[in-house]
């Protein structure tokens, strides 16, 4: 188990550091993001064909359907609180005017959209194609490393490892990469951290709860297009916006956190199977 794991992180480390180094130097992060996001999902594969010669015990079983419609719904909510609060108090504008025309040519097509039927596309097949990318970290993260670490160790300590390895994974595409393109980091790296331990908790409750990988797969890939291609291109911002909105605002941490924590009195749900 231990060699296994020390093969997963060399491998992680190396195939990251690559792809990083590649998107830093060319200033091309959304060129190299699918291969920066299957990193962990490869060191993955590769260490379970290495000690196992398979690749079972990832999680690739659908499970109850419920826990999948759970976590595409999960983080909506957060989204609606954060963003409404904002939006209705004036600390960031509704701005749907352009968002359309903004899906219309992301999608190829001459004329736009209506704003329902965007937005309907966005929630559906944009984050079907957003599982792809999703995968391969979730294979990695979600699949692997909790399965190895659940093993050892409790699912409070799992969650905050992974959690904290998945925020420092970020970090020189955060500082380095157009990934945050504010000019806040000192501000933006604690807010992204306690967003991604509380993601944490909840998307390794998901993984054990249901036995299944693509709870994490789904949540990861709703979470990134309902902020970065839905409520974020649907916010004109001010000079407090950032402060509250997107990955690298409070908002979102502390209602994530308030989740962890009402599924982290639930951990007694969770078998060691």
């Amino acid at each position: 188990m231990r060699k296994q794991l020390i093969v997963f992180f060399v491998i992680s480390i190396i195939l990251s550091v690559i792809f990083q180094y590649l998107a830093i130097s060319t200033g091309k992060l959304t060129l190299w993001v699918m291969a920066i996001m299957w990193s962990p999902g490869i060191a993955a594969i590769t260490a379970r064909l290495i000690y196992q010669r398979n690749l079972r015990n990832l999680g690739w079983g659908w499970g109850k359907t419920r826990y999948q419609i759970i976590s595409y719904m999960l983080p909506l909510v957060p989204c609606l609180v954060v963003y409404g609060i904002v939006w209705l108090t004036g600390l960031g504008t509704f701005f749907a005017d352009k968002y359309s025309s903004l899906v219309s040519r992301q999608l190829g097509l001459g004329s736009p959209l209506s704003f329902g039927l965007s937005l309907a596309i966005m929630m559906t097949v944009g984050i079907v194609f957003g599982m792809v990318p999703a995968l391969g970290e979730e294979i990695g993260w979600r699949g692997f490393l909790v399965a190895e670490l659940y093993k050892i160790t409790s699912f409070t300590k799992t969650s905050i490892i992974i959690g904290l390895i998945w925020a420092v994974w970020h970090y020189p595409g955060i500082l380095l990469t157009s990934y945050y393109s504010g000019n806040k980091p000192w501000y933006a790296i604690p807010c992204f951290t306690l967003m991604l331990l509380g993601m944490s908790f909840i998307m390794t409750w998901l993984r054990l709860k249901s036995g299944s990988l693509w709870t994490a797969v789904i949540f990861h890939a709703s979470h990134n297009f309902f902020i970065q291609a839905i409520f974020d291109p649907l916010t004109k911002y001010n000079k407090l916006t950032e402060y509250i909105t997107s990955e690298f605002g409070i908002g979102m941490a502390v209602i994530y956190c308030m989740v962890a924590f009402l599924l982290w009195r639930r951990r007694s749900e969770l078998s060691k199977a």
